[in-house]
């Protein structure tokens, strides 16, 4: 057996007896340090872009042919956000639509459903820390999509989304809360459930905003009914107004498996200067016993490997490095960079017959964006929020209290490293809907383009 000192798992890695597999494990906590180990490191800074991490006016230019920025746009906004330094600026700045891009963050919560097969894999799966390394997977996979700088339009209360035709899987989000922004979501097919209450807490710095996950990820694994838990670590914007826009989300992940107590511990490196360490991501699966049995190692917009290893954190000798997930194809020069799947989440092939009228799709600013007319998205934007507004009047003037459709609040209040969270539940009457609409044969195929968009619960007010 191994000494205690060889056996730090969980939250601060583990290792002890030496090596270099071991100090990483034994370094996973030590969560600012630029000088961290890993596993990609040994192979060479391979792919590094130069990045001002202040920001600076060598970017303007490039960022402006990007659609972002125009100067004059770049220096009066400056001075606007300066009031909000250190503040939650999640729903309080009305931002223009030259920075979004034509999605919503209801969208964004299905692009998790990419790489579903993984989880469908960890489902069938009999090693239990195999199952933890495919799950794993799965939950770094959307990282890539995360990289993009364009802002997700905010979801009005009681909108929409639907995803229909992806890998067996029924998917549906809602905007529960507008004060503060929350959303829920809830995804099932043969292998799996997954179940989403999301609230984004932010803190504006000036030239970067910090964006913490206060959220609850809960993925049930029908065959053994295990429970497993995600906390994905924070994420910073960096050079949001001034130099070239980017992301990076430094720290750890931790997935648990509420059922057996196995844990995978993921430090997600920062980027250094002139880009080194940026992608990375290096970690352990764990036994209950905070044991190490395979690592992990990787770049989230690559793809991730894992091998077994002892309780060391060494690989087993007479073993190897296998890929267990690697991005897709994806477009080139995208405005948006979007993957191919990102597209298909605006497209009406993923949508389900007789589209439920508060979906994301049918927003008139997301769709005027998508098209590329900048001036009447802005416009349309404008008019939802005041809609938005004006039925939230006419809501209190009636002393109603808004109600979601697809899930309800719970007594339930979680504790998250940034926050409590208060627990929204998938309520079931989602399923009964859509097994009612799929097995009518008498309801009129309508244009789905033909719908007005609608998530109002007490009519479709007008300012």
């Amino acid at each position: 057996m191994a000494s205690n000192d060889q056996k730090q798992g969980g939250g601060s890695g583990g290792g002890g007896g030496g090596g270099f597999f071991a100090s990483i494990a034994s370094s996973l906590s030590n969560f600012g340090s630029a000088m961290h180990k890993s596993v990609n490191g040994l192979l060479g800074y391979e792919g590094l872009e130069v990045i001002n991490p202040e920001g600076g006016t060598e970017d303007v230019e490039e960022e402006a042919l990007r659609g972002r920025w125009k100067q004059e746009e770049r220096d009066s906004y400056w001075k606007m956000m300066q009031k909000y330094r250190g503040a939650d600026i999640t729903s309080m700045v009305t931002l223009p639509v030259l920075i979004f891009e034509p999605m919503t963050m209801l969208q964004k919560m299905a692009e998790l459903m990419e790489y579903s097969h993984l989880l469908d894999k960890a489902d069938e799966c009999e090693d239990p820390y195999l199952r933890l390394v495919y799950a794993a997977s799965w939950a770094i996979s959307v990282y890539y999509a995360y990289q993009r700088t364009w802002k997700p339009f905010n979801p009005i209360l009681g909108e929409t989304y639907e995803l229909a035709n992806h890998g067996g899987i029924t998917f549906i989000s809602e905007q529960v809360s507008h004060h503060p922004p929350m959303s829920a979501g809830h995804a099932e097919n043969e292998h799996f459930t997954y179940d989403v209450t999301s609230k984004l807490k932010t803190k504006f710095l000036g030239n970067s905003v910090d964006v913490y996950p206060v959220g609850r990820t809960r993925v049930m694994l029908k065959r053994d009914g295990v429970i497993l838990d995600l906390v994905p670590p924070p994420t910073k914007v960096n050079n949001l107004i001034f130099g070239r826009t980017w992301v990076d989300s430094p720290g750890e992940m931790i997935m648990t498996n509420l059922t057996t107590g196995d844990k995978v511990v993921l430090y997600f490196q920062p980027c250094g200067w002139f880009g080194a360490g940026r992608y990375e991501v290096d970690g352990y699966a764990y036994n209950a016993a905070e044991e190490p049995k395979i690592l992990m190692t990787g770049k989230w917009n690559q793809s991730m490997s894992y091998q077994p290893c002892d309780l060391e954190g060494e690989p087993i000798s007479g073993t190897e490095l296998k890929e267990v997930w690697k991005v897709a194809d994806v477009p080139e020069n995208d405005k948006y960079q979007y993957t191919y799947f990102a597209h298909k989440l605006n497209s009406l092939d993923t949508a389900p017959r007789k589209l439920l009228a508060s979906d994301s799709r049918l927003r008139p600013d997301r769709y005027a964006l998508e098209t590329g007319d900048l001036s009447k998205a802005g416009a349309e934007k404008s008019s939802l929020e005041e809609r938005q507004r004006a039925e939230k009047r006419n809501r209190e003037a009636k002393s109603h209290q808004f109600t979601p459709r697809w899930f309800d609040l719970t007594d339930e209040v979680t504790p998250t490293p940034w926050g409590d969270l208060e627990v929204y539940q998938y309520n079931g009457k989602y399923s009964e809907h859509r097994a009612a609409v799929d097995s009518s044969d008498g309801i009129d195929e309508v244009d789905i383009r033909s719908i007005e968009f609608n998530p109002w619960q007490y009519g479709n007010v007008a300012s």
